[in-house]
């Protein structure tokens, strides 16, 4: 039982930054909304973005084209990758 119990405790502290609303930068309220969110959020928001304007490349998925709306968050790049992406976005979170 003690096992269990350290898990949950563990698992608490790390959910505990993840939920902390952040607020989205003027560029990037744009596709995810103005309100604080937390960051988990922010990056269901922008997957949604994403698939429903179809802006993964067919070939290889992990590689997101940039439209108007996304273009200014990924710091004016035409293409980056999932990974860049992660690190683009969290500049534009406060």
């Amino acid at each position: 039982m003690a096992k269990k119990t350290v898990k949950k405790k563990v698992a608490r502290k790390a959910n505990a930054a993840f939920m902390k609303p952040v607020t989205p930068s003027a560029v990037l309220s744009e596709v995810v909304g103005a309100k604080p969110i937390p960051r988990t959020e922010v990056t269901k928001r922008l997957w949604a973005y994403i698939k429903k304007n179809k802006l993964q490349d067919p070939k290889n998925k992990r590689m997101i084209k940039a439209d108007a709306a996304l273009k200014p968050v990924f710091g004016g790049k035409a293409t980056v990758n999932m990974f860049e992406m992660t690190k683009l976005v969290s500049k534009h979170l406060k």
